[in-house]
């Protein structure tokens, strides 16, 4: 088992990446939280395969347990969705000395900790990511949110977990389109902060899927230390942590457009990444052949690249909403080369050559 340290201002929170873990989930938590009331919140893909798990560690842990699982899906990321856990949270007298456990991928990880930072204003949080996605990046670093239709994550907090427990064996029962959601993130770090990582990817894709997973465990090390040590120089998201939003403008707001029943979000953001990319590089920002060899690998990776078929108004529109605006500008992340990025600033019309070629781009700074 390897131990990373998330470090943050006053406190810390451990990340514990060992396979086989859940099976130690409630020795873990009561090491670390004592004897509590632990909350299993989960959905209809990841109970039946590991719930009962779960479950049996903390009763063996003497750990009273209460558990629910949602419906599986962006969908359920929603306010709607966040009341009916109230409503259960009530009924079970969660109290707040008691504990919210996050079974499961990205979307429960975000809607159970959004819970957990607002009931009884706070509970304490333990993320159990079985996604790759959410063992990457959305476990570890205490953003907790839910969708609006206008937008994603507009409605959340910044909550961290008291731990994360990432068990690398969740992976080998991932359906392929959660893998290839999940391997979207992974390029992104090769390309904002670890070339090495790139170019591992760059030399296992091609063997598909196999090949990728006999690297998993250096995957996981490479991504989540990276995100522990930028969250711990910019916790709340005002600076450097930007850089881990690198192709979300646009990806978020194809996902929006699309009502979150279209391309997962490591799709996406795929899409994303490798438009602002081509464009950036065609005005000189990113080194050349930068973008022909990240798409190279999100081809190899079976990933999109191509922007769907959405009205850029539409897309505009949505992007406008994105979280990190700054007045009439949004703050994006560029490319210097494949390993190095920067924060700039352009108005939402910097996209607008995808779509029509002739236009000139808007500013960038």
């Amino acid at each position: 088992m390897q131990t990373l340290t998330v470090s943050l201002p006053g406190r810390s929170y451990p990340v514990y990446i060992g396979r086989g873990i859940l099976s130690r989930a409630g020795e873990m938590i009561r090491r670390h939280l004592g004897e509590v009331t632990v909350c299993v919140i989960t959905d209809d893909h990841v109970a039946p395969l590991y719930l009962g798990k779960v479950i049996a560690s903390l009763k063996e842990a003497g750990l009273k347990t209460a558990s629910i699982s949602l419906p599986h899906g962006e969908q359920t990321k929603s306010l709607d969705s966040l009341k009916f856990l109230y409503d259960f949270l009530c009924a079970r007298h969660i109290t707040r000395k008691d504990v919210i456990l996050a079974l499961g991928g990205g979307v429960i990880g975000d809607l159970a900790g959004l819970a957990a930072a607002t009931w009884l204003r706070g509970i304490p949080l333990v993320q159990a990511p079985t996604s790759l996605l959410a063992q990457v990046d959305s476990s570890v670093g205490g953003k907790v949110a839910v969708d609006l239709p206008q937008g994603k994550n507009l409605v959340g907090a910044f909550h961290q977990p008291s731990l994360v427990l990432c068990d690398p064996d969740t992976l080998d029962t991932l359906p392929e389109e959660f893998w290839r959601d999940g391997m979207g993130e992974v390029v992104k770090y090769g390309c904002i902060a670890d070339e090495a990582l790139f170019a591992l990817l760059e030399g296992a894709a091609t063997g598909g899927r196999e090949a990728v997973s006999r690297h998993m465990d250096e995957i996981l090390l490479r991504c989540i230390a990276h995100k522990a040590g930028v969250v711990a120089q910019d916790e709340l998201d005002t600076g450097w942590r930007m850089t881990l939003n690198f192709g979300h403008t646009l990806g978020h707001a194809i996902e929006a457009c699309q009502h979150y029943d279209g391309l997962r979000h490591g799709e996406a953001v795929s899409i994303g990444m490798a438009a602002i990319t081509r464009l950036t590089e065609a005005q000189g920002m990113t080194a050349p052949g930068t973008a022909q060899r990240l798409e190279n690998l999100l081809h190899a990776l079976h990933l999109p690249t191509a922007i769907p078929d959405i009205p850029f108004g539409d897309l505009l529109c949505a992007m406008s909403r994105d979280k990190k605006s700054a007045g009439n500008d949004l703050r994006l992340i560029a490319l210097d080369r494949i390993g190095a990025c920067r924060i700039i600033t352009a108005t939402p019309d910097f996209y607008r050559p995808l779509f029509q070629p002739e236009q000139t781009s808007g500013r960038a700074e």
